[in-house]
């Protein structure tokens, strides 16, 4: 029986040797590391921490370490963590612009800036928090508050209606890739894999770094690269379905079946996938997870999954070894289920 692998993304809730070390203990095998919010460099600390981790557990072996890279994405720019009012009106800035202390003013990217237009929504952290915009008044963008919530820096940036051409990595990506070797990392992931272009970029760029041997992670984050998937395949080493993206592009009702229909393109093509988002979401906050979250993970094993992840659970939840523990069991748990089915 192969093992579908675990994983987890580090970060200031899992960051210490003794946590990490705790995390593999209850079956992760492989962490993740999200550079929309760091450098390789700036985490060199961390990363440090878990390969000791590693060691106390597995001696003489090295662990996976998976860079998340920024890749063709939108997020905002830096901003005190604030409530967003369900009502309330805010703006929008590009990230350069001088503030000026104003408390409403939002930093994003120039870009998408010039992209929205009146009567435009806007989906922040995951579709968490929604906006609708109202008017432009110069550089500045009104919007009105459809969903509120806490919304802090870095947090995606999604156009449901708006295609905003992006480069596929940005001078930080180049960066990183640079000394990814370097730092130990085992694979890539590509936010927004938009066709076969993109891979080809990146796989250049890991063998101009003299890191052709990392493997790569096509993350599908919309319509756009699903509709393309037949031609990403040959080229990435593993499928990512994101959910938190994906399910932006469309009504949330429509994305189990996305997730089934690329799941299955994947077993027919042979092409190991990865499942992601929200897997134990609810456990950020509990201590036990919904019944419909495990769930979530058994359907994930039944579909074929060669990978399953947690992000927000381990990075920031107040339970990252417990929360490790519930998808390692039942990862298990299902698995022995369909081998003996």
């Amino acid at each position: 029986m192969k093992q579908i692998k675990r994983y987890g993304t580090i970060g200031p809730a899992c960051s210490d040797p003794d946590t990490l070390a705790r995390m593999f203990e209850k079956g992760m095998t492989g962490v993740r590391i999200n550079l929309s919010h760091t450098t390789l460099p700036k985490a060199k600390e961390w990363l440090e921490h878990v390969r000791e981790a590693h060691q106390r557990i597995a001696y003489g072996s090295k662990p996976e370490i998976l860079i998340d890279l920024q890749g063709p994405e939108l997020r905002i720019g830096e901003l005190p963590t604030r409530v967003l009012k369900e009502g309330e009106m805010i703006s929008f800035v590009p990230t350069h612009t001088e503030r000026r202390g104003d408390k409403t003013d939002i930093p994003i990217p120039l870009l998408v800036q010039k992209e929205l237009r009146k009567g435009q929504r806007v989906l922040l952290d995951d579709g968490k928090l929604a906006l609708l915009v109202e008017k432009k008044e110069g550089k500045k963008v009104l919007c009105s508050v459809l969903r509120g919530g806490i919304l802090k820096s870095g947090k995606s940036i999604a156009l449901p209606e708006t295609e905003a051409e992006l480069a596929t990595l940005t001078e930080s990506d180049l960066a990183n890739l640079a000394v990814a070797r370097e730092y130990g990392v085992t694979g890539v992931m590509l936010p927004f894999v938009r066709g076969k272009e993109d891979l080809i970029c990146l796989r250049r760029a890991l063998e101009e770094a003299n890191a052709g041997e990392i493997r790569i992670f096509a993350k599908l984050e919309n319509r756009k690269g699903v509709e393309k998937l037949t031609e990403i395949l040959p080229y990435c080493d593993e499928v990512v379905i994101a959910r938190g993206d994906l399910g932006n592009d469309m009504p949330l009702w429509e994305l189990p079946v996305m997730q089934a229909q690329i799941a299955r393109q994947c077993r027919q093509e042979k092409k190991p996938f990865l499942v992601v988002t929200q897997m134990l979401a609810s456990m950020e906050r509990n201590a036990v997870p919904s019944r419909a979250e495990v769930s979530d993970i058994f359907r994930a094993v039944s579909e074929g999954a060669s990978s399953v992840m947690l992000t927000g659970e381990t990075a920031v939840g107040h339970y990252p070894v417990e929360a490790m523990e519930y998808l390692t069991n039942t990862v298990k748990k299902a698995q022995e289920y369909f081998c003996n089915d």
